[in-house]
């Protein structure tokens, strides 16, 4: 939910007016899962970050990602391939194609 609310703050920073805002978050929550952060989550986050060592914010996104199995996901800012938890792969959406990579048979 936090993304919807930088969102709704970045359209405010440029003068989208209120419709205009409500009407794209709606459409964001309508066609995605909207996933709710719990405790476990966070705690799932924070054994990320010291197993891992990534910051606590992307290894939020990653117990999130993992918990609502998410099999891909999307960072130009982690390691291209790498397999948190034996669950989420982190590809780097910008990076060179390697022959019989995972990264080949993603659509």
């Amino acid at each position: 939910m936090s993304l919807l609310i930088q969102m709704f703050l970045s359209m405010r920073k440029y003068k989208r007016t209120h419709a205009e805002i409500s009407h794209l978050l709606n459409e964001i929550i309508r066609d995605s899962n909207v996933a709710v952060v719990k405790l476990a989550t966070v705690q799932q986050g924070l054994k990320i970050v010291e197993k891992y060592g990534y910051s606590y914010w992307d290894s939020l996104l990653l117990a999130v990602a993992a918990e609502n199995d998410c099999d891909i996901f999307y960072s130009e800012d982690m390691q291209h391939n790498q397999i948190i938890e034996e669950k989420v792969t982190i590809l780097n959406p910008f990076a060179t194609p390697v022959q019989g990579s995972l990264r080949d048979s993603v659509p």
